[in-house]
């Protein structure tokens, strides 16, 4: 996989408008120390399907998303274009992504200690898993919802979570931030990957 990730990403990019093949954690919480070296990502925006290689995987979970909203730059450029009205029923996907500023990391690690545990407890969360483009500094976060109320009753009404939105505008620990939406068209392949909850 790390030798997908230095070659096989450039293949994949001249076939799609924005692709990423990232690490991830181990679909329990957004820890550092939940990053999983055995589990790996690729967030590819293309108007038509765009496989990776997945050299070496022994099982793997593809979601089909349709963008919602989106605001943001990831690496400079704006990918996710909504092309779906926001509303209707059924489960929603969110990414977030930042480059911390150097300054503000540990300041940041810090302050979203509480919202980890705040994560696995929330009513409606399908899964939810850490991503990152380096060790330190280039994170984000992929999660899986029953509804988009559900989003909206974390995001806003969950005092972890809410504290954490609040200071954001306030201590600037990003040097660049993205955040989507998505509607989930579908799920294929193994959802254990992602680490699916039943019973949500």
């Amino acid at each position: 996989m790390f030798w997908s990730m230095a070659v096989d990403r450039r293949q994949i990019r001249k076939k799609a408008d924005f692709a990423k093949m990232l690490g991830t954690g181990n679909g329990r919480d957004f820890r550092m120390q939940s990053a999983d070296l055995t589990r790996w990502a690729a967030i590819i925006d293309s108007p038509e399907p765009v496989v990776p290689p997945m050299r070496g995987a022994v099982t793997s979970c593809t979601l089909t998303l349709e963008p919602i909203a989106s605001r943001g730059t990831w690496a400079g450029q704006e990918p996710f274009k909504a092309a779906a009205p926001a509303g209707g029923d059924g489960p929603v996907a969110v990414l977030t992504r930042a480059r911390l500023k150097a300054g503000k990391a540990l300041a940041f690690w810090r302050a979203i200690g509480p919202v980890s545990p705040a994560v696995a407890e929330a009513e409606g969360l399908h899964c939810a898993f850490g991503l990152g483009e380096a060790p330190v500094g280039f994170q984000g976060t992929m999660s899986v919802w029953r509804s988009a109320a559900d989003v909206v009753r974390f995001a806003y009404r969950r005092p972890e979570h809410a504290a954490v939105v609040a200071r954001t505008a306030e201590v600037g620990w990003y040097a660049e931030e993205l955040f989507a939406r998505f509607r989930v068209l579908g799920i294929d392949g193994d959802r254990e990957v992602i680490g699916w909850r039943d019973g949500q």
